[in-house]
């Protein structure tokens, strides 16, 4: 016996445990209930009506589908809005209404600011999709304690996404991000300032051996290069601080010093211009380089 109304299914498989009677279906809730003494016997139940079902084409796949599009952090309101399609509504009343419901609140819509604004720099900058994530939540945090106050939306999230990098050791130098921001670089730098400050957050310095990779690949230089590069920086950590000097320097130094003893013929100019430092800060970190390791590293 089945009532397609109230989707109850008698199941003879299913003996109740207390009066051993028979038990019923109930899909709409997921579970099993005894006829006679209403005992919940098996709740929660998977729906497997649609299971083996193949969709060929696109319009297979929409009225086969069972559910919406997946819940992301990536979207101002996590992916569970309501659209009402007001096409069909006759009614003024309600047509308002379906209109008002369409209007984001202050919050969501500073949310939407600020994570269009994170796609635009992720997209030209390649962002890994757990950095987006980490970024977001991390400006959550900035939102929930009213710091952006005063503080420009698009400056503080890029300074998300900066400290981010650093924290997951991306690739990717806080001049790339204030050339893709569109905002000034004084505003985004002030609010980098104030997250750390006022979140408390644990500095993290950039590590250069992280960036020779992608510094390499970008001038053409070969993978022994690239690791003899990396060899002698972490070399020159264990014996020298960097504290206060930029990691992009070290950088272009390490690998003019390398293509220089490797015969690879490449200018200080080409070098410097790439990776984005000045020619005499090559020469510098250069000559402090030949200073320190002193060839003991091989």
């Amino acid at each position: 016996m089945v009532e397609t109304k109230k989707a109850i299914i008698y199941d003879s498989t299913h003996v109740c445990p207390e009066c051993k009677g028979t038990t019923i279906v109930i899909n709409e809730r997921g579970d099993i209930v005894c006829r006679e003494c209403g005992l919940i016997v098996q709740d929660h139940l998977l729906d497997l009506s649609h299971s083996g079902i193949r969709a060929y084409t696109k319009g297979e796949k929409e009225r086969r589908s069972r559910t919406g599009g997946p819940i992301s952090i990536l979207v101002p309101d996590i992916g569970l809005s309501t659209i009402i399609d007001q096409s069909e509504i006759r009614n003024q009343d309600l047509r308002r209404a379906a209109k008002w419901n369409t209007h984001l609140s202050w919050k969501n819509r500073n949310m939407l600011i600020a994570i269009t604004e994170l796609k635009r720099i992720g997209s030209n900058l390649n962002f890994p999709e757990h950095v987006k994530k980490a970024a977001v939540k991390l400006y959550k945090k900035v939102f929930n304690k009213n710091l952006l106050r005063g503080r420009s939306i698009n400056g503080m999230i890029a300074a998300c996404a900066y400290y981010k990098c650093k924290q997951e050791k991306i690739p990717i130098t806080l001049q790339e991000i204030l050339d893709e921001s569109s905002i000034s670089d004084r505003v985004v730098k002030k609010c980098y300032k104030a997250l750390v400050k006022e979140l408390r957050l644990q500095m993290h310095n950039v590590d250069p051996v992280c960036l020779i990779p992608r510094y390499c690949a970008d001038l053409g230089l070969s993978v022994d290069i690239e690791k003899e590069c990396v060899k002698i920086l972490r070399f020159y950590y264990k014996k020298n601080h960097i504290c206060g000097k930029d990691p992009k320097g070290y950088c272009a130094g390490v690998i003019y010093l390398v293509s220089k003893f490797r015969n690879k013929k490449i200018s200080q100019k080409e070098i410097a211009n790439l990776i984005g430092v000045t020619e005499v800060t090559l020469r510098s970190r250069y000559k402090e380089l030949m200073k320190a390791i002193n060839f003991k590293y091989q």
